[in-house]
């Protein structure tokens, strides 16, 4: 299958750079935003993503400085095999230099092994597999906005502790599915609750019923939804004519975004909790961030936690080529510098970036709005509790990446 790449310039057409010539001098930079640019995802991700590249890049003010600055969009459909290829390509033929967004944590896995083989970078803002940080780390990659992990850490554990005690899980039948459900059901049982159940579903499953009807059958408390985007949408639309809420249970969205809450509306969406690390109208910074973000979407949506992670984690990758003096396209060395700086932008705010590359941040645990509590447009949740960065995420004590017995 085919896939088409579509380059967007930006600033002055990017110079060759020549093999004699000293990293120092090499102000050269290639961004690959490799998303879902018409799945499931592409809300999330997608042309948003590639926007939020744009504006880091105008933001640096590095092309004002000399800097050559160009990006790159692919759609990776979703598969593994289509994401590799584009990668081996990007870096072979297109000297792509780093990797943004890798919506899909089966892509991520795979794309995560050719960028450490070809010594690249990949910050990770789409996928949520928490494996990036643990068994699979790697010194090339780094985990910018949320994971497993902290999604279980904090929904999971909020649900039991206000009476969500047993548990029933539906299922995204690949890689993230599969490492939500394992890390909120070590949550759920630490906290004293209890797994009774669960089923797995295709990924851009269209017809639910016989999965929701497994699930009612179960009498949990608590229907614990393992997937992302259309799949979760699909499933709470379903689950409302099912009277599935109406009927006593409850849906835990493991994995909700703003987008996903404007497809649903909040006559269907109103009650659900649910963590993010970021929030449009959280703070003036984030605000003003969304507003032109905005205006520049022709949907006019805010951007999702997805999006805003593409442009921290850029900014963030400027600041460490500038500390290094130029661009010495050695993916390590780069992400060693990134790790080296503390981080700081309006969106997500003061933070580091882990020896196994998780990026440390806060973790909000929302609730979405009723219909009469929003104020206007996208005026969606509540803010119900926030985990601090150091609590949020998978301590390095319990982590199993390879970087840290170096």
């Amino acid at each position: 299958m085919k896939t088409s790449i579509s380059a967007v310039w930006l600033g002055a057409a990017l110079a060759c750079a020549t093999g004699s010539a000293a990293f120092a001098q090499d102000k050269t930079i290639r961004i690959g935003v490799l998303t879902d640019n018409s799945g499931l995802y592409s809300d999330l991700g997608g042309a948003g993503s590639t926007l939020a590249a744009q504006m880091a890049v105008e933001d640096s003010g590095l092309t004002g400085k000399g800097w050559k600055i160009d990006i790159i969009s692919a759609d990776h459909q979703n598969k593994p095999d289509i994401a590799t290829n584009i990668a081996r390509q990007w870096i072979d033929v297109e000297k792509v230099d780093i990797f943004m967004d890798v919506l899909n944590s089966g892509v991520a896995l795979a794309v995560n092994n050719l960028v450490r083989e070809k010594n690249a970078v990949m910050i990770n803002t789409g996928a949520a597999t928490s494996d990036l940080t643990n068994a699979q780390c790697s010194p090339n990659t780094v985990h910018w906005v949320y994971d497993t992990y902290m999604l279980a850490n904090s929904t999971g554990q909020a649900l039991v502790k206000a009476g969500g005690d047993t548990w029933y899980f539906l299922t995204a039948d690949y890689a993230f599915g599969a490492a939500l459900e394992r890390d909120t059901t070590a949550v759920v049982v630490k906290a004293g609750g209890k797994v009774i159940g669960g089923v797995k579903h295709p990924l851009n499953t269209a017809d639910f019923s016989s999965f929701l009807l497994q699930a009612q059958a179960s009498k949990a408390k608590i229907i614990g939804m393992a997937n992302a985007g259309g799949d979760t949408t699909n499933t709470i639309k379903q689950a409302s004519e099912f009277g599935i809420v109406a009927g006593g249970q409850k849906l835990a969205g493991l994995l909700l975004f703003i987008t996903d809450v404007h497809s649903l509306g909040l006559k269907v969406a109103q009650g659900l909790n649910f963590t993010e690390t970021f929030y449009w109208d959280l703070n003036d910074g984030t605000r003003a961030f969304a507003k032109r973000f905005s205006e520049r979407m022709k949907n006019r949506a805010q951007p999702s936690m997805v999006q805003a992670g593409v442009y921290s984690g850029l900014i963030h990758y400027f600041k460490a080529l500038e500390a290094i003096g130029g661009n010495p396209h050695d993916g390590a060395k780069v992400v060693a510098k990134m790790k080296e700086l503390p981080t700081d932008d309006a969106l997500f705010g003061k933070g580091s970036i882990r020896a196994d590359g998780r990026k440390i941040h806060p973790a909000y645990l929302f609730e979405v709005k009723k219909p009469e509590e929003s104020r206007g447009p996208w005026d969606y949740y509540k803010l119900i509790g926030t985990t601090p960065g150091d609590q949020a995420f998978r301590p390095l004590s319990e982590s199993a990446c390879p970087l840290l017995k170096k």
